[in-house]
């Protein structure tokens, strides 16, 4: 067992746990903390991802002794994704849900980076997380209407 510290979704936290645990594991069963799923375990699905550090990472692929130290955010701790959100429902941009954590993790983070990002940058910052019930024109369509509404937001002030 190894004592963690760690800053999970903006509140520093501490745990033990075996330094072989996957970060997935850790977070949820832990720390409680469920909206990353647990997928594919090989990092094929991206259900899992985070952002360590500020970087996209999938969290089936990190193991927990590494984090020492380290900030985590998941879909919990995100800030201001409202109309990225919104955009989901409003384009019918998932099915069952369970990728949409992930999803929204790299949407949140790309808008941040690329605030009006284009259609083909979308696509590609998705292209590490797998959808198995929504094609996937939907998702980049919601992404692609979450950027023009903050756009047309960032005009009005």
């Amino acid at each position: 067992m190894k004592t963690i510290n760690l800053v999970l979704n903006g509140t520093p936290r501490s745990v033990q746990a075996d330094a072989r645990r996957l970060l997935i594991e850790v977070i949820r069963d832990e720390l409680d903390t469920k909206g990353a799923r647990v997928g594919c375990l090989t990092g094929d699905c991206g259900a899992c991802t985070v952002l360590l550090d500020g970087e996209v990472r999938k969290a089936c692929l990190v193991l927990a002794a590494s984090i020492d130290g380290n900030d985590v955010r998941t879909i919990e701790g995100l800030d201001a994704i409202e109309a990225l959100q919104q955009a989901f429902v409003s384009h019918n941009a998932f099915q069952c849900g369970f990728c949409t954590s992930g999803m929204l993790v790299v949407a949140a983070d790309l808008l941040k980076k690329n605030p009006s990002p284009t259609r083909d940058q979308i696509r590609h910052a998705i292209s590490g997380n797998l959808c198995r019930c929504t094609a996937y024109e939907p998702i980049v369509e919601a992404i692609h209407s979450a950027a023009r509404i903050d756009d047309a937001r960032s005009d009005r002030r």
